[in-house]
Order: structure tokens, then C-alpha cells, then sequence
């Protein structure tokens, strides 16, 4: 039967399973309903699909999963009780933050608030001890003032708690001691240190993101527990079982479940990883990701075939510095539903009907309209063919759903149907502009690369509207993310932060900093299996000019000869011309933190290409069926994917089916199918 990869892509609708024969690089796909209350079910009956087709669970040699566990648990508040310990005078830091509202649209709102904290004042506690910015104990850790802080907190039922000291990243012993001491007065409370999660320069950021770990890391630590057990009554027993994790790499179960925080990217980040694939298959370099699921769409920015990759980013408005790919999120998926409200205004989301009840379609029990509703409505879905035929929509469930907002608008069923889905078309042009052109990038020079179970409904429209040069379909679309899963390595992020002027560190000394580092790295892949062979290491500096309060991150050589650090520098100076349009060569520059990846890099699954097999277009349709198009109702072909030939073309509108999604070609754009069967759409003449 050969050796097997799984990966699967937890949505909020439906699980998406990849399963890969790596000695005939067969793949094969499937999607499950998601079982919100314990997603490891869906995950486990997925297993199941491939165990009862008669591969053994011992030929499943490796298996990876996009969670979005962590993500949903700090998005609707839903962690575990949380307590936080600062040092003693400094208990501010967590609600003073950076002393400022975010940038954009709340800048003009008067009643903006900042997002809840997660540790309320109550749970906060201060350690009396004081490490300096040069890592010297000024004031010994007091031991037993921390066991009476940590007394009072026994009687506050908190399942975890947060250390952040002040300079502990240079001086850790003290927040080691304080886990210490923690498990022996609150024995099983989980417990995160800044000097662990993040252990770099800037108090508020260090503490943000050891809280978002310590108030998701029970959470993800029992998920995890609990999915390597549904896979061992499987049958699964391999060692070779990962998490995506935000930076577009994956980590072992038990690395993720150390560090929670990491995870928070993690469902979007596989497509992110196909779609550095893509631009390898296509030649396309510059690409839109466009992944619209059933609650939520995000998009991301590939020039010249890399990601952008950051270093700080913020989920819900809470802030988090850990590298992650640039990925823009928001409330726009199938599921989402529209109303009237009480003014007659239309609204669209940012409400889903997720999986349960799901869309009025689905017969589920949902009766409020959705996306998905109104594709039905318009014809850009059919009854009969959703998943393959797998599952039978209800169109007049569909329509009495729509007809809630078109009745007190006094609208058509057709013409409501159509402006849903133009306002969030609109809601996802946004999404598009923030990361591009807002950012001084030309969506003409760019391709939307749309996936996602409702992406390719969408893209083309999309994609016209914002005058981008065409859109790419891949060949499995709706478990793209998933397939991404198969493509990834195994990454590890560290950093070290030491503060100095470039024009007085000797390179031998920025070699010294980075060994410590490479040390590590070099252990934690050798005990996750991986030989020096199959490991990459990726060294980088933040620099800035002295004062700035801001850095950009300087990849430099994997071995610093005399003289590398002045070549380092006037990079740094031209980085820094582009990225703000300014450069200040005759100004001091530093060091502000080292940061290394390490890379276990995993054997690469070969994609097949194919050639043109003779078969004619027409042998591709399986029904017309009327379609909505800007008021207009047109007789359209639907082609169904499997069927489509290398090398064919077809000009919209058409509507083409597959297995896991339908994508949608509008009236006068182009497609044709390229040797890698990916679908591509050139936008009509102006």
C-alpha cells in the first residue's frame, strides 16, 4: 500500500483531510463536518476514512494538523482563568500597554475601547526583586513574599499563571525560581515565563504574549492529549506528529503544547505554505492569497515568491511578538449571515452560523440567510453536486432564508441575494487593500490565488474588481490549506536580545551571541529526529538607528567574516530607504536582538504535471443551469473539474464543480487549465 501523509485543516464548517501515498505521490481528499465541542472527532473519523480503504494505520507515517483551537479560545474569550506575576512597582505595564489606541479606522471612533484584559488587576501579583538593563541583580528574588502572594491566589481557582520580571531575558534565574516555587505551593497550575515564551527587549510586548500563552496553553495542552489519543486507538502510532504553527513551519505535539501562543496563525498558515508552491508551478511571483472558509476570510501578500513575514502582530487587537506570516483576517466566510436591522439598514456579519446550525441550506436547523444561502440563490451552486454529490442543498430553504431580508426591503429574492454578496465582496476587497496597495504595492503586478471551501465562488469577481492580472484556482482549492501541511518543515524561532552599536561589535562577538543559539536549535531538531543534513539554520539581526523605537530585521551570512558587519550595515541603510522612504547613513546603528530559525527539513511530496489527454471541452459539462450575473440572468455551462483537459480554455460566464468547492468565471473572463491543472482566469478587456 506504501507509506502515507495525513494533514488536515480544521475550519469552523468543515475538517479538510489531505492524504498522500509518498511512494506513488497519489493524493486523494476528503471533507468532514467540524464538531466544534471537540474538533479531534472530526479529526479521528478522517483517520478512519483512510484506515477503512484498506491502508493499515501503521503505513500512516506522519501526520500534521492546522488547529484553530488556541485561535477560537482568545477570540471568544474563552481561556482558562489566568493570573499574572510582575515585578513588585510595576503592575501597570499590562494596562498602560503602549500608552496609545491602534492605528486605523479607531483612531475616528469615540467610543473605542480596548479589548478586555485577560488577567484582571485582581490576579495580578507583584514579586519584590529588580534585575537591570545590564541583567545585574539589584534586589534578591523575596521567596517568601512570593509563596504569600501565591497563597492568596490558591483561593482564586486560577488554572495558570503568567511570569514576566523585568529584564529576565537577560537574567532568567529569577523566573525559573518563581516556577519553582510555584509548584510547590500551587501544584498541576500551568505556568508560562516571558525568559521561555519571548525572551527579547520590550517589557509591554514580552508580557502580552506570555499571557496570551499562559491563558491559551491548558487549552491546547488537553486538545492536543486528547487528539494523540483518539489517534492511538486508531491505530496511529507514528513519532512523526506536527502542529502548524504561525510562522508557516510546523512543531511536535509536545513543542505546541509548551507554547500555545505559537498556534494562533496556525489553520491560515498551510496555504500560505502551497501557495509558495504555486508560485514555483505557475511562475506567477507575485501573489494575493485569497482563503475564504465558512466564518472567516484571510488573506496574505507573496512578492517574488516569498511570504511576508513579521515579527509583532496583533489577533483580536491584542498584541503578540512572535514571528508570523502577514496574514489579514476577517468575519467573511459562507457562513456568514445578513440581516434588516431595526433602522432597515442591510447588514452582513460579522455573525456566522458556523457549522452548527450552519446555513439554511444545509438543513441543519439554521433558517437565517448566509453566503453560501445567496450563491445558492443566485445559481452559483447547484443541489445536487455539493461535495461531490456528498451532500444535497435545500435552494427553497435557501430562498425563504433570503426572503427574511429582502421582504422589509421590498426587494426581489434575486436582487437581495445579489447585494449580500456584493457588501461582502466589498468587506474582502478591504481585507485585499490593506495588506497591498495600502502598503504601496500595485494589485495590477498581482494574481489573487484563491482556495478556501468559498474562495473560488468569489475570487474572480474580486479580482476584476480590484484590477488585479488574473486569478489561479489549484487543483484541490477547498483543502488547500491542508495540502500546504504536506510542503511544510519543521521550524524553530530564537531570539536573543543584546543592545549595542554596530561599529563597536567585532563579528567574532555577534558569532559568539549566535552559537549559544545554534546549540540549541541543533538539539531540539536532533530530538525531534532530524541529522545534520536535514537541518537549515537562518540567521538574522533587528537593527535600528539609535533612538528608534522600531527594527528591521537583517538576514546575514551563515558564517561573518572581517569587515561582513559594514556590508550589514549599508544594507541596513538601504532596507531602511525602502521601507520608509528615508535613510540616515551618518547616524549610529544597533544591534537591538539576534534571532535564528532552524529548519528540520521534511522530504518534499512530488506534485504530479500532466499532459493534454485529447479530451473535448464539451465532454466536461454535466448541466446548464441559470446563474445571476449584475441583474442579469444567463443559461450557464457547468464543467466539472476532473474532467477539464490540460491545455483547454473557456470564456465565462461558466461555473466549474469539483469535490471540495465550485469556482465561479464571470462573463467575458478567460480560463484555462495549465499542466499542473491549476484553473487560470485572465479578467476580461476593459
Amino acid at each position: 500500500m506504501g507509506q502515507y501523509r495525513v494533514t488536515v485543516d480544521t475550519g469552523g464548517t468543515f475538517s479538510d483531510f489531505v492524504y498522500v501515498n509518498e511512494d506513488t505521490d497519489e493524493v486523494t481528499i476528503a471533507k468532514i463536518p467540524s464538531t466544534p465541542d471537540d474538533p479531534s472527532k472530526a479529526i479521528r473519523e478522517g483517520v478512519q476514512l483512510l484506515i477503512d480503504k484498506g491502508v493499515p494505520a501503521s503505513d500512516i507515517r506522519y501526520f500534521c494538523h492546522g488547529t484553530t483551537v488556541g485561535t477560537n479560545a482568545l477570540l471568544e474569550g474563552k481561556g482558562v482563568r489566568t493570573a499574572l506575576l510582575v515585578t513588585e512597582g510595576f503592575r501597570g505595564i499590562y494596562e498602560v500597554q503602549e500608552q496609545s489606541r491602534p492605528h486605523g479606522s479607531v483612531i475616528f471612533d469615540i467610543l473605542y475601547d480596548r479589548p478586555k484584559r485577560l488577567v484582571p488587576a485582581s490576579l495580578t501579583g507583584e514579586v519584590p526583586e529588580r534585575v537591570s538593563f545590564k541583567g545585574d541583580v539589584l534586589k534578591a528574588l523575596d521567596e517568601n513574599a512570593l509563596r504569600q502572594t501565591l497563597r492568596d491566589l490558591a483561593h482564586r481557582e486560577v488554572e495558570s499563571i503568567a511570569v514576566c520580571l523585568l529584564f529576565s531575558f537577560l537574567h532568567p534565574l529569577h523566573e525559573q525560581r518563581v516556577r519553582e516555587i510555584i509548584s510547590e505551593e500551587l501544584p498541576g497550575v500551568s505556568v508560562s515565563l516571558s525568559s521561555e515564551v519571548m525572551p527579547q527587549i520590550r517589557e509591554y510586548y514580552r508580557l502580552s504574549t506570555t499571557v496570551i500563552n499562559a491563558y491559551l496553553q491548558p487549552i491546547l495542552a488537553r486538545y492536543i492529549a486528547n487528539l494523540d489519543e483518539r489517534l492511538a486507538s486508531a491505530g496511529v502510532d507514528t513519532k512523526q506528529k506536527y502542529i502548524m504553527q504561525s510562522n508557516g513551519g510546523m512543531a511536535t505535539f509536545a513543542a505546541t503544547a509548551k507554547k500555545a501562543v505559537a498556534t494562533v496563525l496556525s489553520g491560515p498558515a498551510g496555504g500560505i505554505t502551497a501557495a509558495v508552491n504555486a508560485c514555483k508551478t505557475t511562475g506567477a511571483q507575485n501573489l494575493v492569497t485569497f482563503d475564504m472558509g465558512g466564518t472567516s476570510c484571510d488573506v496574505a501578500l507573496i512578492k517574488d515568491g516569498e511570504p511576508s513575514i513579521s515579527n509583532r502582530g496583533k489577533i483580536d487587537g491584542r498584541d503578540i511578538a512572535l514571528p508570523m506570516i502577514g496574514i489579514n483576517t476577517v468575519s467573511a466566510g459562507g457562513g456568514t449571515l445578513a440581516r434588516v436591522d431595526r433602522f432597515g439598514t442591510l447588514e452582513v456579519g460579522p455573525e456566522s452560523a458556523g457549522a452548527v446550525p450552519g446555513p439554511a441550506c444545509y438543513s441543519r436547523g439554521g433558517d437565517q440567510p448566509t453566503i453560501t444561502d445567496c450563491n445558492l440563490v443566485l445559481g452559483y451552486l447547484g443541489e445536487d453536486n455539493f461535495l461531490g454529490g456528498g451532500m444535497r442543498l435545500d435552494k427553497a430553504a435557501a430562498i425563504r432564508a433570503v426572503e427574511k431580508v429582502a421582504t422589509p426591503l421590498g426587494m426581489d429574492v434575486l436582487d437581495a441575494a445579489e447585494g449580500i454578496v456584493r457588501i461582502i465582496n466589498v468587506k474582502m476587497q478591504e481585507a485585499v487593500k490593506a495588506i497591498s496597495t495600502m502598503r504601496g504595492h500595485n494589485l495590477q503586478d498581482f494574481m489573487l490565488l484563491g482556495f478556501g471551501g468559498a474562495g473560488p465562488l468569489h475570487a474572480s469577481r474580486i479580482a476584476e474588481d480590484l484590477g488585479m492580472a488574473g486569478v489561479i484556482v489549484p487543483l484541490y482549492p477547498g483543502v488547500y490549506s491542508a495540502m500546504g501541511l504536506v510542503m511544510s518543515d519543521v521550524k524553530h524561532d530564537y531570539i536573543l536580545s543584546r543592545l549595542s552599536n554596530i561599529a563597536n561589535v567585532p563579528e567574532s562577538e555577534v558569532e559568539a551571541q549566535f552559537a549559544s543559539l545554534i546549540q540549541e536549535a541543533r538539539s531540539e531538531l536532533r530530538v525531534e529526529g532530524f541529522d545534520e543534513s536535514q537541518t537549515r539554520i537562518e540567521r538574522s539581526l533587528d537593527m535600528r538607528y539609535a533612538g528608534q523605537g522600531y527594527e528591521i530585521t537583517m538576514p546575514i551570512p551563515d558564517e561573518l567574516t572581517k569587515g561582513a558587519l559594514a556590508k550589514v550595515r549599508s544594507e541596513f541603510d538601504e532596507a531602511h530607504r525602502q521601507t520608509f522612504g528615508h535613510t540616515a547613513p551618518d547616524q549610529p546603528v544597533e544591534i537591538v536582538s539576534y534571532r535564528l530559525r532552524s529548519v528540520g527539513r521534511v522530504p518534499p511530496v512530488n506534485l504530479p504535471s500532466f499532459e493534454p489527454q485529447g479530451v473535448a471541452l464539451e465532454d466536461a459539462i454535466r448541466e446548464h443551469r441559470p446563474m445571476r450575473f449584475d441583474k442579469r440572468t444567463l443559461d450557464c455551462p457547468v464543467y466539472q473539474r476532473e474532467k477539464l483537459d490540460v491545455g483547454v480554455s473557456f470564456t465565462g460566464p461558466a461555473v466549474v464543480d469539483q469535490l471540495d468547492c465550485t469556482t465561479v468565471i464571470f462573463p467575458g473572463q478567460t480560463a484555462r487549465v495549465d499542466n499542473h491543472k491549476n484553473l487560470i482566469v485572465t479578467m476580461k478587456e476593459a
